[in-house]
């Protein structure tokens, strides 16, 4: 699967899940995203895409990298509609 397209299935996903923030940007916790299993079904690199899609800067998370409860927590932000 192409990094572009696994990008805009991320961003679909965000908005599915997520919620508005103060800012009305759509966030999303990284461990719901994580543990859903649509997500599970479509991402075979769930960290990998989310890496790429900040790199685009379509979305934002604090930190590199994202791992599996230890970042549970964290809002992964959709800076991009």
């Amino acid at each position: 699967m192409d990094v572009s397209h696994e990008i805009n299935l991320l961003v679909q996903e965000i908005q599915r899940l997520g919620t508005k923030n103060a800012d009305g940007q759509t966030m999303v916790k990284f461990g719901v995203l994580f543990n859903d299993d649509r997500c599970a079904n479509i991402f075979e690199a769930l960290v990998g895409t989310l890496k790429a899609a900040k790199k685009k800067k379509l979305i934002n998370f604090q930190g590199e990298l994202l791992l599996q409860g230890v970042h549970d927590n964290v809002d992964i932000i959709l800076l991009q509609e």
